[in-house]
């Protein structure tokens, strides 16, 4: 359940449509810094890979990290000789920055990149493309580490890897396996909000992206693949790990602190099946249950310990109300971020303010339960204490878990918000033959005779949309059995396969 009123500025995913030959659905970029001699062998085999195997348009992209050889006039004959192939030159170097200028610039789909000495056998370039071509996914990396994966290298490289994707998982929660492979893509329109999020322009710019990415919550596809380890490889190891690890130390606190806008790469309402308003199945109910359980046995626990370390020094009274208050400041924003899913800093004073109120609440239920047992006996052990003060917040448990969902953290709809009850939504009719098979049937290929119209294919007649406009009634009905004045004007579009990164679907 999303309690926060950002719409998102992603648009909804979707099928990529097949386009004209001349539209590169893919930009390959190669990253390069001194790379003479590999350059045109890479370059090559790659182009006649994809010639071969890709059944979409694409391109290849040579960026130059400000080399000192002669790499800029390889890339040069290259374009010149190869029409899909093109370069460009920074006069600064940083990987990161490489890929951050090229995929920025590209008017391309689906951004990829890859290592000019192609260890990555190049029969996984398909399997990774694919779901973010299909709209399955956001992101998508190759990794080695997978089990499905057959790689040659090293114990020394085996070690490093290793480790420091430990160092991802026990710092960062990072859940993806390989964040070093240098064979990844994103879609475009993912990679527009994104990359001017992402700080480093060196080795660490692929796990900081994955990082945002995982935590905003995109889709990350991994593709298992085979490798092979280049001996001749100019990657400074000692010089790459500790940038890392300050990138990661960077980024570990930037996420405490909540200082990064992750709520601008959300998609749009409703995107997510989880948003969606199913018969008889409560919103988010049993994931919520299960956070607020986790979070709550672990308050418990703290509170516990506060509990004893405070009856040192001071009365049950105190200790217990000093042990509460500490112990519900964090319950109510671990709560807030895991359980309710509300992102970013807007309301957070609010939900700790309504935070401390049902705090009073289970402070009311547990000094009430300690005076009924102070009125009871007049030397309760120890032992009893705690099993009275156990009792007691187990009830305050759920009756906090009551108060959070209803009142502090509530199911906003589109209604709380102020806006207007008509709701505009897009469709394409078809025929009643093809409402079975795919939307549009075989797409015919015709020139494009510009830019513009590049991405916009011709539909067949059966499916091309006309100018009518569908009202449904919406809302639920009122006491009287009349329906309530809310309508849905479902209006038919064409459908967009290049969407403004400004624009609010």
């Amino acid at each position: 359940m999303r309690t926060d009123s950002s719409p998102g500025t992603l648009p909804a995913r979707e099928h990529l449509p097949a386009t004209d030959a001349g539209t590169p659905v893919l930009d390959v970029v190669i990253p390069v810094y001194n790379e003479e001699k590999d350059l045109r062998p890479c370059v090559r085999r790659l182009h006649e890979h994809l010639t071969r195997t890709f059944p979409y348009a694409f391109r290849i992209t040579v960026a130059d990290n400000a080399s000192t050889d002669t790499t800029p006039l390889v890339a040069a004959r290259l374009e010149a000789e190869i029409p899909e192939v093109t370069s460009f030159r920074l006069e600064q170097k940083g990987r990161g920055r490489a890929l951050r200028t090229v995929w920025s610039a590209s008017e391309a789909p689906v951004l990829a990149y890859m290592d000019v000495d192609l260890s990555t056998d190049l029969n996984a370039l398909l399997p990774l493309v694919a779901p973010l071509i299909s709209g399955h996914s956001d992101l998508a990396i190759g990794s080695r580490l997978a089990r499905a994966s057959r790689v040659v290298r090293g114990p020394k490289r085996e070690f490093i890897s290793r480790a420091y994707n430990l160092i991802l998982r026990g710092s960062l929660q990072a859940r993806f396996s390989d964040a070093q492979c240098g064979f990844k893509a994103i879609r475009r329109d993912v990679a527009q909000v994104l990359l001017p999020l992402v700080e480093d322009t060196g080795w660490f710019f692929d796990t900081e992206m994955l990082v945002l990415a995982e935590r905003a919550g995109l889709r990350i596809h991994e593709v298992p693949v085979d490798w092979v380890d280049d001996p001749d490889s100019t990657v400074h190891i000692v010089r790459t790990a500790t940038d890392d690890l300050r990138g990661v130390w960077r980024i570990g606190r930037a996420l405490a602190t909540g200082s990064l806008p992750l709520d601008r790469l959300t998609r749009p309402f409703g995107d997510d099946p989880r948003d969606r308003d199913l018969p008889d199945v409560p919103k988010g109910l049993a994931r919520q249950l299960v956070g607020f359980c986790v979070v709550g046995g672990l308050s418990t626990l703290f509170y516990l310990v506060l509990y004893g370390a405070f009856r040192q020094f001071s009365g049950s009274q105190i200790a217990n109300a000093l042990a509460l208050l500490v112990s519900a400041v964090a319950n109510t924003a671990a709560n807030r971020r895991l359980t309710f899913g509300v992102r970013g800093r807007g309301g957070a004073v609010r939900h700790q303010a309504q935070g401390l109120v049902v705090f009073g609440i289970g402070l009311a239920l547990t000094s009430g339960s300690l005076a009924a047992l102070g009125a009871a006996t007049d030397s309760a052990a120890h032992s009893t204490e705690l099993a009275v003060l156990i009792a007691a917040n187990l009830a305050a448990t759920v009756l906090r878990f009551l108060l959070f969902r209803a009142w502090v953290f509530p199911d906003r709809g589109e209604s709380a918000s102020g806006g207007d009850p008509t709701v505009v939504m897009a469709f394409t009719p078809s025929s009643p033959a093809h409402r079975t098979t795919a939307p549009y049937g075989p797409l015919p290929t015709r020139p494009a005779p510009d830019r513009q119209q590049a991405y916009e294919p011709s539909y067949p007649r059966s499916h091309q949309t006309t100018h009518q406009t569908t009202q449904v009634r919406a809302g639920e009905a009122a006491a009287d059995g009349n329906w309530r004045d809310a309508t849905m004007r479902l209006q038919p579009v064409r459908p967009h396969h290049d969407t403004d990164p400004g624009d609010p679907r």
